[in-house]
């Protein structure tokens, strides 16, 4: 479950204390041994990967009025620390397909402006394009993240969208923008209704680590497309937010 902020900067040292004392990845193989989202690190293929996700309105991740110049969370100039914001904590393991779930029983993304973008690191920082989750008439529940290195190096996050092929025939389903296949919040738990409307999100992983090993996960989400994936994530335990629910 997302945790409410009271204070950005506190919630981050608040994660990222349970992030080293329950860090999932095999110490023997892990040689990543940056654990807070807002430094850099430079990965090797089976290392852990912290990165955050942050939950507010579209305007806030915004520097300027116009919003022609996005910063990551990360950045002092931004208004998250005092704004009505939230934020996860994941730390997969690198070049493993993951699906990471956002309980959504208690925490309703509209009543934090209802977008999110993914961040890492300072120096070498990089952010996702901000992405709609809900609003008091609709949610998306599905999302696929790509990280993208470069030598090791984090260079991009990006969202991959299907055009709504996925929802393609599903009447409880409608398709925002020609892009995000969303359901009526009405119908969630919490809301007045029955599905459980958690958060899912299929990450995957492309570029090169540090010792110019090519990071193969996103063309294995490719091929896999056509298929059911709950059998891959029924025991994943990469999720700090929640319990995982069968989205597929």
């Amino acid at each position: 479950m997302a945790l409410k902020m009271a204070s950005f900067l506190f919630l981050l040292l608040l994660v990222i204390s349970m992030l080293l004392l329950t860090v999932s990845v095999d110490g023997s193989s892990n040689t990543n041994k940056v654990y807070q989202p807002c430094a850099d690190a430079k990965i090797q293929r089976s290392d852990g990967f912290t990165f955050g996700i942050a939950f507010s309105s579209k305007p806030s991740f915004f520097y300027n009025q116009n919003q022609s110049l996005q910063l990551s969370p990360c950045d002092r100039r931004l208004s998250l620390p005092s704004s009505n914001s939230q934020l996860a904590l994941f730390r997969p393991k690198v070049d493993e397909i993951s699906l990471l779930s956002i309980n959504t029983s208690t925490f309703f993304p509209d009543n934090y402006g209802g977008y999110m973008v993914a961040f890492a690191g300072r120096k070498y920082a990089a952010r996702s394009t901000p992405a709609f989750v809900a609003n008091g008439t609709y949610i998306v529940t599905s999302f696929t993240l790509v990280l993208e290195f470069q030598k090791g190096r984090l260079q991009n996050l990006y969202w991959k969208r299907d055009g709504c092929a996925s929802c393609k025939g599903k009447s409880n389903f409608v398709c925002l923008n020609k892009q995000d296949c969303a359901i009526k919040v009405s119908s969630c738990k919490g809301r007045g209704g029955l599905v459980d409307c958690s958060i899912g999100i299929q990450l995957a992983f492309s570029g090169t680590d540090k010792h110019l090993s090519v990071l193969n996960s996103w063309y294995e989400v490719e091929n896999l497309r056509q298929y059911s994936l709950y059998g891959l994530y029924s025991n994943l335990r990469d999720s700090l937010t929640g319990e995982y629910n069968k989205f597929f």
